[in-house]
Formats: C-alpha cells, structure tokens, sequence
C-alpha cells in the first residue's frame, strides 16, 4: 500500500508541475513552424520571379505592337527587355532567353515567349526537403498584330 500510495503521490506532483510546458510545447512545433516558414518563403521568392517574368513578357508585347513589321516588332520587344529586364523583382536579365515572332498558329498574332533560368534564385539552397517547381521558368505573351 505504501509504494502505491508513493507512486500515486509523485504522479499527481508531476502533473501539477507546470514549468517546463512551454519549453517542451516550443521543442515539439519550432521545426513544424521553421519548415513552414522555409517553405513560404521559397515559394515566395519563386511566385515573385515567376510574375517578374510574366509581366516583363506582357510589358514587351505592348511595346511591340507599335511595330510595322514582324522585324520591327521583333527589335522592339528584344530592346524593351534589355533595357528593362533589371527592373523586375528577382530577375537577372543574362538569365534570360527571348523569343520574339509572328504567331505559326495565328498569322494575325505576334508571340513574346521569355524563358528565365531560376537556378541562381536562392530558393534552391534554402531548405532541401521542400518540394520545389521547375527550375526553369517560361511565359509567353501574345498581342494581335493591327490591333483587332
């Protein structure tokens, strides 16, 4: 009767204690929550760059709907990213390959295709058990050639 009247009086001490809750509560969800915040943050960084690369696309299919020709489009986009590229959040224009040209689908369309390179994002280095998307990120604009 004594040793189970002793247990029984440690236990019910164990759980009156309250000092270290918080210190085993924070062990417990701290690498739970620093994974969600890796993982946020890296798809951040990367939706970022992802828009970066749709909006420079779109940016150059209006500046090329002032041209006359498809050369002339052509030159225009071209420029409009070369002078601009750096301007977008998260990307490296030497990252960036252009595709510029009449539509082969739609004669009446003109085509801006940008693939970026998103090895150098540092993403990729961040945290190596989160799931990530292509390391390539590709977007094409499409403006109708006359305006119609």
């Amino acid at each position: 009767m004594g040793k189970h009247f002793l247990s029984r009086r440690l236990i019910d001490g164990l759980r009156s204690q309250r000092a270290g809750t918080a210190a085993v509560e924070f062990a417990l969800l701290c690498p739970l929550y620093l994974f969600l915040l890796l993982g946020m943050s890296a798809y951040g960084i990367y939706f970022g760059a992802s828009h970066s690369v749709q909006q420079l696309s779109a940016d150059a299919a209006r500046a090329a709907i002032a041209g006359a020709n498809a050369t002339e489009r052509s030159t225009l986009a071209a420029g409009f990213i070369q002078r601009n590229g750096n301007g977008y959040a998260f990307i490296d224009p030497a990252m960036l390959a252009v595709t510029v040209g009449d539509s082969t689908t739609d004669p009446g369309q003109f085509d801006i295709l940008l693939s970026y390179d998103a090895r150098h994002l540092p993403i990729w280095a961040l945290f190596d058990g989160i799931a990530m998307p292509g390391q390539t990120i590709e977007r094409r604009s499409t403006i109708r050639i006359g305006g119609i």
